[in-house]
């Protein structure tokens, strides 16, 4: 019943896509010149106080770029205007790619959402459950538990697969994901999914959202299954074909290392261990959770095959009930699943497949419900709104600002369009 459920809430959600957008040329909210110009105004101020050293946004509405302007510069120590051409970390802007290159599997059949991931990965199976308990003396020990299901590829695709990032001062099974070092491991898919296989599970399969590296082991069973590395498999299912030849894991020629956007000097923690990656730097690990690079165009062409339903230029990569399904809470209240302390997407909004959901409208706002979106911890985001057949996206480096910026944005873009 479950899985019917699931289809049924897909349909309702695709009817309601396709309804916006055959309604859009009459219903879509339309942008005010006055209400952009504070846009810039806002991001030309970050700029000239210091905050950032530049940015570029687009806002295409109706397959037309409505809003497309870059300010400042690319890196305060060249002094190079920012550019159309200007090359940023993704970090987590890769999650959808990831994300849509495993929904193309499971559309020929290749892949379930139901699958155990140890079908493909089979150290899955044996992986234990970190279990915190106090014993005596108020003693808090770690135990092992077994699995009660299997993690999924469906776990994988909405964090509910009990694999953080990990964190000094949390818990003990956080506490073993900091201590692994992941991210400054420059192993193969192959490897590094070994490596956390040998780590406990933070919690049992589906019961918590809990963000982290579920994307990058979703990249490996992509690989498994394609039979290609993850970044072969993108290039000819999904970033040759778009057009999307600017985006890759590093920046490999040394020509366009100069177009490489860069923080301000003091901005480049991303966490108090890891700065923000050397991208001209080559790399074994293709993360499909947080390694891609590449530039607003190329991202644009990504986000307009989304909002038309899957396809582009008259070459379609998903079906338009895919797409829907990735776009629908999976996390809902009617899963039971519980969301951890941080939950990124933020009160107001689930997660599908691959992406935050606007599942209810902000006080004092009329933002659309069924928005999409995700962003980055060097501080891109981007956003797809169906019902004014829009999207948006801000490129910038900045890992300290990224919040108070982002949310600054929405609010004045969805103001200019009178909501």
């Amino acid at each position: 019943m479950s899985g019917r459920r699931a289809l049924i809430a897909a349909l309702v959600v695709l009817v309601g896509v396709v309804h916006a957008r055959a309604s859009s040329e009459r219903a879509a909210h339309k942008f005010s010149a006055e209400g952009l110009a504070k846009v810039s105004d806002y991001i030309r101020n970050e700029v000239a106080t210091g905050k950032i050293p530049g940015a570029v946004l687009l806002l295409q509405q109706q397959g037309k770029p409505v809003y497309y302007e870059k300010f400042g510069v690319r890196d305060v120590a060249t002094g190079t205007p920012m550019s159309a051409d200007t090359i940023f970390r993704l970090y987590s802007m890769s999650k959808p790619i990831t994300s849509v290159m495993a929904m193309m599997l499971v559309e020929e059949g290749k892949l379930s959402l139901e699958d155990p991931v140890a079908k493909y990965i089979p150290a899955f199976a044996d992986m234990k459950v970190g279990v915190e308990r106090r014993g005596d003396g108020s003693k808090v020990a770690l135990t092992l538990e077994p699995q009660q299901r299997p993690v999924t590829i469906k776990d994988l695709l909405r964090h509910t697969a009990g694999l953080p990032y990990g964190a000094t001062g949390g818990s003990a099974v956080r506490e073993l994901y900091a201590a692994a070092n992941l991210f400054n491991s420059d192993l193969s898919n192959a490897d590094f999914v070994a490596k956390l296989a040998a780590l406990p599970l933070a919690e049992q399969a589906g019961t918590v959202w809990d963000y982290g590296f579920s994307t990058d082991v979703l990249g490996r069973v992509v690989e498994v299954v394609s039979g290609k590395t993850l970044l072969q498999f993108e290039k000819e299912r999904l970033l040759d074909p778009l057009g999307m030849t600017e985006t890759a894991f590093h920046v490999a020629d040394p020509a366009k290392f100069p177009r490489i956007a860069e923080p301000m000097p003091e901005d480049r923690n991303i966490s108090p261990t890891t700065e923000v990656r050397d991208i001209r730097r080559p790399v074994t690990w293709e993360s499909g959770g947080a390694g891609m690079v590449g530039t607003i165009g190329d991202y644009a062409r990504f986000a307009q095959m989304l909002l038309n339903g899957g396809t582009y230029e008259s070459r379609r990569y998903l079906k338009a009930e895919t797409i829907a399904l990735m776009a629908s809470d999976r996390i809902g209240p009617e899963t039971g699943i519980v969301r951890d302390q941080n939950y990124y997407p933020g009160g107001g909004s689930g997660f599908g497949l691959g992406f935050a959901v606007r599942t209810s409208v902000p006080p004092g706002t009329s933002w659309p419900l069924g928005e999409y979106r995700w962003d980055g911890v060097g501080g891109t985001f981007f956003f797809i709104d169906p019902e004014d057949d829009l999207f948006g996206i801000f490129m910038v480096q900045t890992p300290s600002q990224r919040g108070r910026i982002q949310l600054a944005l929405k609010t004045l873009i969805y103001q200019a369009m009178g909501r």
